[in-house]
């Protein structure tokens, strides 16, 4: 009987020494804070000097340098989630051990009555413990989280994106170490304690895998499964997206783990008071409205759309719509339902993020999942071809569009190690098109002319002309006695050799009556007649010669290679106010006359310091020479001609090597919004509806091997030891004190 007094009389002292002799009784906030900090900083010492903290500290340390080593420094890849997503497994078994004792421990030497009879309140004891183990975790965190910008020195490296995996990687561990903290509590056992710990997390990490197995196609009881999901959570924080379900769902379980914890504490605390039954009542009332709290929060906030809780992250904002796709979606008033053909359960998980944002967009944008499993004749309603799974159905009432998955990613293949990697990401490209094609009234239509040694235009263009939802056709003006009706615009692409006279007048009669043109020069060092007679009709004359740019923030690499001046237009304003750069190799020029019922706009030009060099064979300097032409000139324009009630429109660009996949990954893409919007104009699009495919090429870093060598003996050799040596010889010399 008098052994609980004495350990009474005990605790108070130890307060009373902890706190400079002041006597206990109802502590205030800053003494409650005080003792709390006291705690923390014995639990946190009691790490170290038992060299279980620094062992941790330095396995982790290893286990993710020999990761950061191969991935980062030996193959390259320029994004620390790979490292992080391969050591989670060390969670199952270094979390457990480094908590088993943190409660455990006390109970079972009965230094727990400390805690059970002593004035601190026990939210405090927890909140200390657990901060001292999140301190013991969160060193790791710190060191690797320099990592990037290591990595920084040798290659563009996505900062977002990998800094939000650190930030996901420490939550999953901090709610690992708030759930080992919970159990611990719950028993006298350490071995106890870690064994079931690392049931608990093991299944946390495996319940993805497991609800896949019971149902392909998900159930309620997978739902109720996928609540103790912890690595699923973790996944969707590694691509880029900030998702704040996630966010919480980690910051509830901490909550939640150490709610549960101080109420375990709380019950033992008083089992012995006569007032055991109404407290029991209170602790496991505060559990249930905490739980209730915390699902119903949760709930909430899956509810909301999209556009509220996932943020892009990544430096190129892969997963966040352009402002053409918003401006598109706004303007719908159709209802329109997107079919995806997959399981909602195995579906790509980036292409489910695009398509919820497109949800979040318009209330008239419904998704839908279709498991070809369950319904595997379900496309043939819109298709007579085989569609692969997580291809998507586009559907209102005029009409349909079908996108195979085959279409939303770029591949390439390398064909050295017969590999194939993903390049690009289309799916706001496809989707918005298929948007557009599936509300659209009518379907304009354009020619591209062939027979004068035109240019065939690459992947990247002909792809955008189809997603500016432009029906095309190749035709020779041989074969026609006049250009067909239904032309929207005839497109001429760097034609190397003259028109004969008689498409010359096909094409003047086209234009008099009101036909488009899209016209892109090419410099051959000849003369063409009767081309610059279909220009000269909008007042335009293309010089014979290229443009010489000297002014060093106009040209890239080589005067020939201009990055012209961007002026305000319809057509440039996308690019204008981005502040791109258009890039325009070996370009010609080009001057304007007044002409009656012409105006002329201004897309692309060169600057003062520019001029023409008519021959430009055996150039060996670029200084300016008494034959060559100052400028500046105009590289790109837009002419309109009124013709009797209808107006004849020409965009006009002088550089044949502008529209190309080379001089577009020069600028990231944007000569093909150019492209793009100019199409748009003879489409009547008020918004253009190509939306440029989407890099996911990884711009490997480039590490010597000295380096290599180097920065992974730190992180693989020389931190771990650092730390394991250190905490040994501290240990150590308590021991023999």
């Amino acid at each position: 009987n008098k052994i609980p007094g004495a350990i009474g009389r005990l605790s108070r002292g130890f307060l009373r020494c902890q706190h400079c002799g002041n006597q206990p009784g109802a502590p205030g906030k800053e003494k409650e804070e005080m003792k709390m900090k006291a705690i923390y900083k014995k639990e946190l010492q009691s790490y170290f000097h038992s060299f279980l903290g620094p062992l941790f500290i330095g396995a982790f340390l290893l286990l993710l340098g020999i990761y950061f080593a191969v991935y980062d420094l030996f193959m390259g890849y320029p994004y620390i989630g790979y490292a992080l997503s391969s050591v989670t497994f060390l969670f199952l078994i270094a979390i457990p051990v480094l908590c088993m004792k943190i409660l455990a421990e006390e109970r079972h030497q009965k230094t727990d009555q400390l805690i059970l009879t002593s004035p601190v309140s026990v939210t405090g004891i927890v909140l200390g413990k657990f901060l001292a183990l999140a301190t013991i975790f969160a060193i790791p965190v710190g060191l690797v989280s320099l990592y990037p910008v290591v990595m920084s020195f040798f290659g563009t490296v996505d900062i977002g994106k990998s800094y939000l995996a650190v930030f996901g990687f420490l939550l999953y561990g901090l709610a690992s170490i708030a759930v080992c903290v919970f159990i611990s509590s719950l028993t006298e056992s350490q071995v106890i304690a870690a064994v079931v710990s690392f049931g608990v997390l093991f299944f946390g990490y495996i319940v993805n895998g497991l609800c896949s197995m019971i149902s392909s196609t998900g159930n309620l009881f997978t739902r109720f499964l996928s609540v103790f999901d912890m690595s699923e959570r973790f996944s969707n924080l590694l691509n880029g997206s900030f998702h704040l379900t996630s966010v919480l769902y980690y910051l509830s379980v901490i909550v939640l783990a150490l709610i549960l914890t101080v109420q375990s504490i709380q019950k033992r605390r008083y089992q012995l008071s006569r007032k055991t039954l109404s407290l029991g009542t209170y602790s496991s009332s505060v559990v249930v409205l905490s739980l209730a709290v915390i699902v119903v929060l949760n709930l909430l906030v899956a509810q909301l759309p999209e556009k509220y809780t996932v943020f892009d992250v990544t430096s190129d904002q892969l997963y966040s719509l352009t402002t053409e796709t918003k401006e598109i979606a706004d303007g719908i008033t159709d209802d329109i339902q997107i079919y995806v053909l997959a399981n909602e359960d195995n579906a790509d998980t980036t292409l489910d993020e695009t398509l919820k944002k497109y949800e979040g967009l318009n209330s008239h944008i419904k998704v839908s999942y279709v498991d070809p499993a369950v319904n595997p004749k379900f496309y043939l309603q819109y298709t007579d071809g085989s569609v692969s799974s997580n291809s998507l159905i586009v559907e209102s009432g005029k009409r349909s569009r079908v996108i195979d998955y085959s279409d939303i990613y770029e591949y390439s293949y390398d064909y050295t190690n017969y590999t194939q990697s993903v390049t690009g990401y289309d799916g706001e490209g496809q989707l918005t098109s298929a948007l557009a094609y599936v509300t659209s009234d009518e379907m304009p239509k354009i020619y591209l002319l062939e027979g004068h040694g035109e240019s065939s235009f690459d992947s990247t263009f002909s792809n955008a002309i189809e997603k500016e939802n432009l029906d095309y056709e190749t035709i020779n003006l041989m074969d026609y006695d006049e250009v067909p009706e239904d032309a929207s615009c005839v497109v001429i692409n760097a034609p190397t050799s003259d028109f004969s006279a008689d498409d010359t007048e096909k094409m003047l009669s086209y234009m008099e009556k009101g036909g488009d043109i899209f016209f892109v020069s090419c410099y051959t060092g000849e003369a063409h007649e009767n081309i610059d007679r279909l220009l000269d009709y909008y007042g335009v004359n293309v010089k014979e010669g290229l443009i010489i740019e000297t002014d060093r923030g106009h040209y890239y690499q080589d005067p020939f290679y201009i990055l012209p001046e961007i002026s305000y237009d319809d057509i440039t304003s996308g690019i204008y106010n981005n502040g791109s750069y258009v890039f325009a190799p070996y370009a010609q020029g080009i001057t304007t006359e007044e002409k009656e019922d012409v105006t002329i706009a201004e897309l692309l030009s060169s600057s003062d310091n520019s001029y023409l060099r008519n021959d430009i064979s055996g150039v060996d300097s670029y200084e300016k020479q008494d034959s060559d032409e100052d400028g500046p000139f105009q590289i790109g324009v837009k002419c309109e001609k009124s013709a009797g009630e209808e107006t004849s429109t020409a965009i006009i660009y002088t550089s044949n090597n502008m529209f190309t996949n080379d001089a577009n990954t020069i600028v990231s893409g944007t000569n093909v919004k150019l492209f793009t919007a100019s199409l748009g104009t003879f489409a009547s699009h008020e918004t253009s509806v190509s939306i440029p495919v989407k890099s996911m090429e990884a711009d490997y870093l480039t590490v010597p091997q000295g380096t290599i060598m180097i920065i992974a003996l730190v992180t693989v050799v020389l931190l771990p030891v650092l730390f394991i040596v250190g905490g040994f010889i501290v240990w150590f010399r308590r021991r023999k004190k």
